[in-house]
């Protein structure tokens, strides 16, 4: 992978990360501390719809498009 696809996609991989600690933040306010099992499928569940999410967005990178 060259260095301007990793540069295109390496803002989406920051929200991502930023996106679960904001979900975490969010459950964990409304419903309290929450076993670290409830949580990995929390991080789970965000981080595989993200992908998604952004294709259907339109704002997508063309790095991700090619595949």
């Amino acid at each position: 992978m060259d260095t301007d696809r990793l540069v295109e996609v390496a803002p989406h991989y920051v929200a991502m990360l930023l996106l679960v600690f904001l979900v975490l933040a969010v459950v964990r306010a409304l419903v309290g501390d929450l076993g670290f099992w409830v949580e990995l499928v929390i991080i789970f569940v965000v981080v595989f719809l993200y992908r998604p999410a952004v294709h259907l967005l339109d704002v997508a990178p063309s790095a991700w498009e090619e595949q």
